[in-house]
């Protein structure tokens, strides 16, 4: 079930379209008529970031790949990002 909400209506209406997104529901909100937003399950949301980490790409790298690395390698990535500046 998708609903659509303008954007003053979803305003007064917050809480009834979260209630609704927890539920499984999917809202979108319009400005004039266009779509502008959605609101959408967190379990839709889960979906969608791990097929992009599946998928790949530059987001399956995310995070700060602390404890990869031997001490010192901070300088050395340092080191490394000046001669790629010059």
């Amino acid at each position: 079930m998708k609903a659509t909400y303008g954007l003053e209506q979803a305003r007064a209406q917050l809480p009834h379209i979260a209630a609704e997104a927890r539920a499984g529901h999917t809202s979108v909100i319009t400005r004039h008529g266009k779509p502008m937003a959605a609101v959408v399950p967190m379990s839709f949301l889960r979906t969608q970031q791990a097929s992009r980490m599946r998928k790949g790409g530059i987001l399956a790298l995310r995070g700060t790949g602390r404890h990869m690395w031997p001490e010192g390698a901070g300088q050395t990535v340092a080191d490394m990002r000046d001669e790629w500046q010059t």
